[in-house]
Order: C-alpha cells, then sequence, then structure tokens
C-alpha cells in the first residue's frame, strides 16, 4: 500500500496537486492538519481515501484534532502535533500514540520534516510542509509510506525543488 503523508498545506494546493500527479497513485492521503479548512478540495485532489486532522489554524473546523488509522496491518495515530508540546519533544506525542497501540506517530506544526525510530518501537515523523517549509534550504517536502501488508513500512522523505521537480535531498 502506497500511503502520501503531508502537512501545513495552509489552504495552498498547488504542491499537493503537483505531487499527487507525480507519486500517484495512491492508496491513502494522510494530512497532518493546517488544511485552513480546505478538506474538500483535499479530498477532491486525492482522489483516494483521505485522513486528515484539525490544526491549530483550522479555526471553524470540525475535524478531529487526532486520528487512529489502521492501513495494511499498521496503526497510525495522527494529530497535528500542538496540543502534544511537538515544538519541544515528541514525548506527549509518544504517549498518546502508545495508548492506542500505534506504530506510527505522525504530526505536522513545525512544518520542519523529522524521522525518529525510538529505542520504544515507536516511529515519529513529521512530513515537514508541502506549501510553508520553514526547515534550512526551506524547500516543500512530504512523505510516502510503503507498507508490505506484514506490518513493516518502509518511509521516504521527499522535496520539491524549485522547478517542480521531486527529489529525496
Amino acid at each position: 500500500m502506497k500511503i502520501l503523508i503531508v502537512s501545513d498545506t495552509h489552504g495552498r494546493e498547488m504542491n499537493l496537486g503537483n505531487v499527487i500527479k507525480k507519486v500517484g497513485p495512491v492508496d491513502h492521503l494522510i494530512h497532518c492538519g493546517d488544511s485552513e479548512d480546505r478538506v474538500d478540495e483535499i479530498r477532491e485532489l486525492a482522489q483516494c481515501p483521505v485522513t486528515i486532522v484539525r490544526g491549530n489554524c483550522d479555526y471553524s473546523s470540525r475535524l478531529n484534532e487526532s486520528e487512529v488509522v489502521d492501513l495494511d496491518g499498521v496503526r497510525f495515530f495522527v494529530a497535528h502535533g500542538h496540543r502534544h508540546f511537538v515544538s519541544w519533544d515528541h514525548e506527549d506525542l509518544s504517549e498518546a500514540a502508545h495508548s492506542v497501540q500505534a506504530q506510527i506517530a505522525l504530526y505536522g506544526h513545525t512544518h520542519v520534516p523529522c524521522m525518529e525510530a525510538r529505542e520504544d518501537g515507536l516511529t515519529v515523523a513529521n512530513p515537514g510542509s508541502i506549501s510553508l517549509p520553514r526547515q534550512d534550504g526551506r524547500r516543500p517536502s512530504f512523505l510516502v509510506a510503503e507498507t508490505d501488508g506484514k506490518g513493516n513500512v518502509l518511509f521516504g522523505q521527499f522535496y520539491i525543488g524549485p522547478d517542480g521537480t521531486i527529489g529525496k535531498k
């Protein structure tokens, strides 16, 4: 199963549309919040099942602040992260993921890509922002996760270049 993981589109779906065309088709899209209430637009672009959570900039949203999604034998805990203090560390987010027996904790909010394989077996990941990146070099970023049906997940961190090309670095 191929899963596209994005966050922090902030009402700017142009990069998302281009990414879906270039890496698609995907079996599921996970959005880690701050869509700025553009859920319908994101669902239309994705053309697959979508899991999306509420971020701190989704002011009038009725989305849940977190979701648990089981995909191909893997349990994902998805949250925007602002309520889990992810700007400081991953402890609160990790506790929330463990409480629902998740193997993967996904978050956004910081606009900075992150991948952490923790000693407790949990993988914590942030795709960065596909629209408003904040890491060094400020390149829009996203994750692609591929599952094998046996509980294994392989992640790829991708970046969008100034010319729209997609690469791993």
